[in-house]
This record gives structure tokens, sequence and C-alpha cells, in this order.
């Protein structure tokens, strides 16, 4: 568990770095297509690929994405970025991606925080 743990929190973090230099831009392939949140991302499992080839299920977003919102096209764009319940697709669709992007940027360093913080409780006593 601690190795995956870790695993995550690195993602997590490659996900911030994204968002803190920029996001994702309009860059690669297709730089007159819009780039989708989490969906454009390197740690999505379906990262470049027209079609989905695997499940969301695998991702390691899915445990907070909330059960009623699982069967959703991309089921990350449903989980609650913060207090307010706001979600990229609910910010997304008032037409804000900065105010989205801002969101996501805090959820991730609240959550990254947690998982360290759930890491170093987990490390047996005498390694660090």
């Amino acid at each position: 568990m601690a190795a995956n743990l870790a695993g995550i929190i690195e993602q997590l973090k490659l996900e911030r770095d994204i968002l803190r230099d920029g996001g994702y831009g309009r860059s690669g392939p297709a730089p007159w297509k819009p780039t989708t949140l989490f969906r454009d991302s390197v740690i999505c499992l379906n990262f470049g690929l027209a079609v989905k080839r695997r499940s969301c299920k695998e991702c390691l977003l899915w445990e907070w994405v909330p059960e009623d919102h699982r069967h959703q096209d991309i089921p990350c764009h449903f989980i609650p970025l913060n207090r307010n319940g706001d979600t990229i697709a609910s910010l997304e669709g008032q037409g804000d991606r900065a105010k989205a992007e801002h969101a996501l940027l805090d959820w991730l360093e609240r959550t990254i925080l947690q998982l360290e913080e759930m890491a170093r409780r987990a490390e047996p006593v005498g390694e660090a």
C-alpha cells in the first residue's frame, strides 16, 4: 500500500506541476483543439487516445469520483473540488476554465498534503 500511495502522490504532483506551469494549453498534435482537464493529462490512462481503451475504474482518481457520477464519460470531472461541491464539469459548464483550473489546483494541493500525511503515519517507526 505504501508503494501504491507513493505512486499516487507522485502522479498528483505531476498533475499539479502541469497546472502550475501554465496548464494544458493548446499544444501537442492538435493545437487548434481545446484540451480537457485530466483527460488530456499524462496521468490519464487514455492519454492521447481518441477512444478510451482502458476503464476509468483503473484510474488513480476513481476513489474520489462520487458513486452517482461513475457512469459519466469523464467521471473525474465530477470530483468535488471544494466545500461548495464545485467540479470541473460544473465550473467549465459555467464557461470558467480559469476558475476550474484554480479549483483543481487547490484540490490537488490539499489532496497531496492529506496523502503525504497518510504515508507518514503508515511509515514504520525507525524508517525515514
